[in-house]
C-alpha cells in the first residue's frame, strides 16, 4: 500500500504532499528533522491522506496535486476538512 499524504506545518502553516508506504513513520521524519525541505518547518500534522495499490498511482497523484490544475483540488479537499 501507498499513500499520497497532506501534512501542513503548524510553524508556519504551509503544506507539504508527498508518497509513503508508512504514514507514521513518514510524518515522524517530518517532524524530527530529517527530511531536507520540511526540516525549517517543523513540527508538521497530518491532515490529509488517500491510499493506493501501487508506487506509480500514488506518484501519479501527488504529481497531480502539485501542478497547477490539481492544486484547486487540493485547496478545495484542505477547505473541506
Amino acid at each position: 500500500m501507498h499513500f499520497v499524504y497532506i501534512i501542513q506545518s503548524i510553524k508556519d502553516l504551509g503544506y507539504y504532499i508527498g508518497i509513503t508506504q508508512d504514514l507514521k513513520k513518514r510524518l515522524a521524519y517530518h517532524n524530527n528533522g530529517r527530511v531536507r525541505s520540511t526540516k525549517h518547518r517543523k513540527p508538521f500534522k497530518l491532515i490529509y491522506s488517500e491510499n493506493y495499490l501501487t508506487r506509480r498511482e500514488a506518484r501519479d497523484r501527488e504529481k497531480f496535486f502539485k501542478s497547477y490544475k490539481g492544486s484547486k483540488e487540493k485547496l478545495s479537499i484542505i477547505d473541506n476538512l
